[in-house]
């Protein structure tokens, strides 16, 4: 009789030896991460660390020549690879979808439609650079391929190790202990009236104010940032104030910061309250929107304050919008780096254009 049960073959030596590669990686990324938060290169250090995780993983499992196991793993690894593949076939049409979300339910606004002018591009700009290239030189056609597909895959890079760096920055659990805490603007409706973003932003600032209080007992000071814009009658730092005393804040645990109009501001700003009050080394953290988050740390490191963030939760058809926006953003602060790198790709570019003339292969 021939017995059905999956034999177990003992992994070979250089399996147990091959962990040591993402075990290294990931004590890297750790120290790194423990030491700067909204560092963008961090992501590739965690990706490195993932990936090659997943690999010695696979062939951990693979050595086992355990069948059941090897099958569930493998029906596994398809399956997301279908989803993702899915996803990629359909981003355009999925990111008009959300256009047309935004387009109901927010202001038009150029901000409010990135998502809806980028399915719009997915979709155009190739068949326009088909009917382009069928009209000029080769050498034109192979400059107008390469280039912009080197590009790409730039944006898309520095774009992902952002993504990976703002979901583990969700991960932030600050320990009940703080001594101030810094609510971040966004301005007002109607000139004076507390938004229902903004509203989010102090709602969840003072959960963490009211879970600390019922657990340590210590009551942190509630700093709520942010001046008065060209259409607000009075600054957003007394509306935000008075909506918190309206849910139940002491009036007295509560500053308003009604000068700044930037993030960086709130940060500077807030820091300068902060350092006026009387303990040496105040333990601090902000409070902004989920997709904010991580830039707004970016900004508190910028003006010198210590401090992790907290997001509140945002509508999820506002938040592929806002993530592009942030990345925009991000990007723009290394503006002169990019450039730069823009530059050596579009040398890169006429190089291997000139490489393939010679060879006679173009």
């Amino acid at each position: 009789m021939v017995s059905n049960t999956a034999v177990w073959v003992p992994i070979p030596a250089v399996a147990y030896w091959a962990w040591l590669l993402p075990l290294v990686l990931g004590i890297i990324f750790g120290w790194r991460y423990q030491h700067d938060k909204v560092r963008l290169g961090n992501g590739i250090w965690f990706s490195s660390f993932f990936y090659s995780f997943l690999a010695v993983l696979a062939m951990t499992i693979l050595g086992t020549n355990n069948h059941p196991l090897i099958i569930v793993s493998v029906a596994l690894f398809v399956l997301i690879l279908m989803v993702i593949g899915t996803i990629f076939v359909l981003q355009a049409f999925l990111l008009l979808w959300n256009g047309w979300l935004m387009w109901r339910r927010e202001s038009h606004t150029i901000a409010n439609m990135l998502t809806l002018f980028l399915g719009i591009a997915i979709l155009v700009l190739p068949i326009l650079a088909g009917i382009l290239s069928s009209h000029v030189p080769t050498t034109v056609r192979y400059v107008m391929t390469v280039f912009p597909n080197l590009v790409i895959f730039y944006v898309a890079f520095w774009f992902y190790n952002y993504l990976t760096m703002l979901v583990l920055y969700q991960f932030n659990r600050p320990r009940y202990r703080q001594d101030y805490i810094i609510v971040l603007g966004a301005g007002l409706l109607n000139g004076d009236q507390v938004s229902p973003l903004l509203a989010q932003r102090i709602q969840r600032g003072l959960q963490f104010y009211q879970q600390q209080q019922r657990k340590t007992g210590h009551a942190a000071i509630m700093i709520f940032s942010g001046g008065q814009g060209g259409d607000e009658t009075i600054p957003e730092g007394q509306a935000m104030l008075a909506y918190a005393i309206q849910h139940g804040l002491p009036a007295t645990n509560g500053w308003a910061e009604t000068k700044s109009t930037t993030t960086l501001e709130n940060m500077q700003f807030s820091k300068r309250l902060i350092d006026q009050g009387s303990i040496a080394q105040p333990r601090v953290i902000f409070v902004t929107n989920n997709y904010h988050s991580f830039r707004a740390g970016r900004f508190a490191k910028q003006a010198g304050l210590n401090a992790d963030g907290i997001g509140a939760r945002t509508a999820h058809f506002f938040l592929p919008d806002a993530i592009i926006r942030e990345y925009i953003a991000i990007f723009m602060q290394h503006k002169w780096w990019h450039a730069a790198a823009m530059v050596g790709m579009i040398v890169l570019t006429f190089l291997m254009a000139w490489l393939d003339l010679y060879n006679g292969t173009l």
